[in-house]
C-alpha cells in the first residue's frame, strides 16, 4: 500500500511550469492596470490578506487562455498579484488537462442504442403503452387523439408541445422533459440504456404481473413470518410453477427466503429487511429512530372498476382524507408499511441513512481510497463523512435524469395497474387482448377476485402510480446509484454490527441471531428491498427493478471515474457490481 500511495495518477500531466514563490517583479506585472481608488485601497488594506484576495477576486483580469497567445506565461497577470503568476498558470493547466481528460473520458464511452420492446407500435389501440392521466374510453383505452399530442411532444422535443399534450381529469404529467437535460459529470442520460422489457404478451410479463398480484395479497404478512404463513407458500409454488418467472429460487424452487427477493449479492442473506432501514442512527447531534408512521391493515385501493378508470383518467384524490393511518409508530415490518415508507421517502433517503449509520459504526474505508492507511492524515473533506454523504445526494440527482429519458423517450412501458385493468376486461369478457395465460390462469388473480370482486390489481396507494411511464424505476435507479457510491467508498467485507430485527408488533427492535451480515450485502438488500417495494405497492415490475438498479449503478462508476481524475493522490477504490463481478475504478 505504501508504495501506491506515493504513486501520481498519470490521467493528469504536470504542467512543464517551473514552481516558484517568488513575487511578482516589475517585468512580470501582477496588477489589473485598471485604476483603484484609493477608499478601496484602504479597505482591501484593513480587510488583510486572506480576505483581501478573495474580494481581489471579484476584480476582472484577462483569461489566462487569451493572454497565452499574447505574451510569455511569466507576463500572465492576475488580479491584484495574489498567486505567482507561473505556479497559478499551472494551476490552471492542470485544471484544463483535467476537465480535457474528463471529456475524453465521456467520448470514449460505447456508442448506446436504445431498444424498446416494439409495443407501442405493435399495438394500435396502445394497450402496451403508458397512457395513464390521459383520457381513455369505458374499457380503459386510450383516446388516441391524446394519446398523438403525446407522441408529438416525445418527438419533437418541443417545449411547447409537451405544453399542447391532451389530459384527462386534470393530473399533470411528472417531469416528462427532465430525460432531454444535459449532465456535465459522468454519462450523460442519452449515454446509457436499459435493455427491451418484457412484451405485454409475454410469459415473462405474466410471471412478473402474478407476483405482483401476489405481493398486494401478502402485503400484511410480516417478513419474519414468510416461513409459516400459508398465503406465501402458495405463491412460492406458482411462481415456481409458471412457464417464465425469472425471480431468485433454491433449488429450483421460489422459497420463502427468496421470494420477493433480489438476485445481488448478499441479498439473499438474514432477514428480508437490510440493517439500514431497520438501525437507529445520530445525524449530527439529533438521535433518530426508523420507526416510522404506516397505515392500517387490510387498506388497499382502486379494487372497484370505477375508481379504477377514474384514476386512469388522471383523477386526482385527496390522499390526506383516504389513507387510514396507524397512530403508533413502527419499525417495518411487511410489505405494506415497506410500500407507505417509499410513497413519502426523499428518493436518496435510504442511503444518507445508510452512510450515517456506516460513519457511526466506524466502518472501514476502502482499502484503495488516498487515506486507508496514512499515518499522518485523516478524512475530512476528502475520503471522510462530508464527501461521502454530499456524494450520495450528487449521483441521485444525476441518476434521475438518466432513466427519466428512458422513461418518456425510449420505453412507454404501462404501469401494473393499467395492465390489471386489461386483465379485468379480459375475464369479464369485454374484450380480448393478447395477455398470456400464466396471469388469466393464476391463483393470485383468482384469489383477489374472490376478495374485492374484480380482477384489477389491488393498490396500496390511492392514486396508483405516479404520472410517468413504468420502465425503469426512478426509485431503483436512485438505490443503484446511491449504494455503488458507498460500496465504492465503504470497505464491503466489513461486518454490519449490532444486527437487529423489529419484534412482531414493530414497536421496538430485537437483536438479530444468525450469521454475520456484511456491509456489502447489505447495501446491496436495501437497494433491493426500495425496488421491490415499488413492486409491491403495486406501482413497478420486476424489471423495472433489476435493471434499474444496474442503470444507477452505470451512472455512478461514470461519474466516479470523471471524479478520480481530481484526486492529488492515487485513488483506486474496487467494489462488487450487482451482477457479482468486482471492478476498481
Amino acid at each position: 500500500m505504501s508504495n501506491r500511495r506515493v504513486r501520481k495518477s498519470s490521467a493528469i500531466k504536470e504542467s512543464p511550469v517551473k514552481h516558484t514563490d517568488n513575487a511578482p517583479t516589475e517585468s512580470s506585472p501582477a496588477r489589473d492596470s485598471s485604476p483603484v481608488s484609493s477608499g478601496r485601497r484602504r479597505f482591501l488594506g484593513r480587510a488583510g490578506g486572506a480576505a483581501a484576495a478573495v474580494i481581489a477576486a471579484g476584480v476582472a483580469a484577462e483569461p489566462a487562455a487569451a493572454q497565452v497567445g499574447k505574451k510569455p506565461s511569466c507576463e500572465l497577470t492576475f488580479p491584484l498579484g495574489v498567486e505567482p503568476t507561473d505556479r497559478a498558470l499551472n494551476r490552471y493547466a492542470k485544471s484544463y488537462t483535467c476537465r480535457m481528460n474528463a471529456s475524453i473520458l465521456a467520448r470514449e464511452r460505447p456508442l448506446v442504442y436504445q431498444h424498446p420492446n416494439g409495443d407501442d407500435k405493435l399495438y394500435p389501440n396502445k394497450i402496451g403503452s403508458y397512457t395513464k392521466a390521459l383520457p381513455h374510453n369505458d374499457l380503459g383505452e386510450v383516446d388516441l387523439a391524446a394519446y398523438s399530442t403525446l407522441e408529438r411532444a416525445r418527438e419533437s422535443r418541443d417545449p411547447a408541445d409537451f405544453e399542447r399534450i391532451q389530459l384527462g381529469l386534470g393530473r399533470l404529467l411528472t417531469s416528462p422533459q427532465a430525460g432531454l437535460a444535459m449532465d456535465l459529470e459522468g454519462p450523460d442520460s442519452h449515454h446509457v440504456m436499459l435493455p427491451p422489457a418484457p412484451r405485454f404478451d409475454s410469459a415473462e410479463e405474466a410471471g412478473e404481473a402474478v407476483e405482483l398480484y401476489w405481493m398486494a395479497l401478502t402485503r400484511d404478512v410480516n417478513f419474519q413470518e414468510y416461513d409459516t404463513n400459508t398465503l406465501i407458500w402458495q405463491a412460492c409454488n406458482e411462481l415456481s410453477n409458471l412457464s417464465d418467472f425469472r425471480g431468485p429460487r433454491d433449488n429450483g424452487r421460489v422459497t420463502p427466503q427468496t421470494i420477493f427477493r433480489n438476485s445481488t449479492p448478499g441479498d439473499l442473506a438474514g432477514p428480508w429487511l437490510s440493517q439500514f432501514l431497520i438501525q437507529d442512527f445520530f445525524f449530527g447531534a439529533n438521535a433518530f429512530s426508523q420507526r416510522m408512521t404506516t397505515v392500517l391493515p387490510g387498506t388497499n385501493y382502486m379494487t372497484s372498476y370505477e375508481d379504477w378508470l377514474a384514476i386512469q383518467n388522471g383523477f386526482d384524490p385527496d390522499l390526506n382524507s383516504i389513507i387510514l393511518f396507524d397512530t403508533t409508530p413502527r419499525y417495518i415490518r411487511n410489505m405494506r408499511d415497506m410500500a407507505r415508507w417509499v410513497q413519502v421517502d426523499a428518493l436518496y433517503q435510504a442511503y444518507l441513512h445508510a452512510c450515517l449509520i456506516l460513519l457511526g459504526q466506524g466502518t472501514r474505508i476502502d482499502p484503495g481510497l488516498p487515506l486507508y492507511d496514512s499515518r499522518v492524515q485523516a478524512g475530512f473533506a476528502q475520503c471522510g463523512g462530508p464527501h461521502i454523504l454530499s456524494l450520495v445526494c450528487e449521483v441521485a440527482t444525476r441518476a434521475l435524469k438518466a432513466v427519466w429519458y428512458q422513461k418518456w423517450f425510449v420505453h412507454h412501458r404501462l404501469r401494473p395497474e393499467e395492465f390489471g385493468g386489461h386483465v379485468h376486461n379480459n375475464l369479464r369478457g369485454a374484450t380480448n387482448h393478447p395477455i398470456h395465460p400464466d396471469v388469466l390462469n393464476s391463483q393470485a388473480v383468482q384469489e383477489v377476485f374472490n376478495r374485492y370482486g374484480t380482477w384489477l390489481l389491488p393498490q396500496a396507494f390511492p392514486e396508483g402510480s405516479p404520472t410517468h411511464t413504468s420502465y425503469g424505476s426512478g426509485h431503483a435507479t436512485v438505490a443503484g446509484a446511491c449504494v455503488t457510491a458507498l460500496k465504492a467508498f465503504f470497505d464491503e467485507d466489513d461486518i454490519i454490527k449490532n444486527p437487529m430485527a423489529p419484534n412482531a408488533s414493530g414497536t421496538g427492535l430485537i437483536p438479530y441471531e444468525g450469521p454475520p451480515l456484511t456491509v456489502g450485502g447489505e447495501l446491496n438488500k436495501v437497494a433491493s428491498n426500495v425496488a421491490n417495494a415499488r413492486n409491491g405497492a403495486g406501482v413497478h415490475w420486476r424489471t423495472d427493478a433489476v435493471n434499474s438498479l444496474v442503470l444507477g449503478e452505470t451512472v455512478t462508476i461514470g461519474i466516479l471515474q470523471e471524479q478520480k481524475l481530481t484526486y492529488n493522490d492515487n485513488v483506486e477504490m474496487t467494489l462488487t457490481k450487482f451482477d457479482g463481478t468486482k471492478i476498481t475504478i
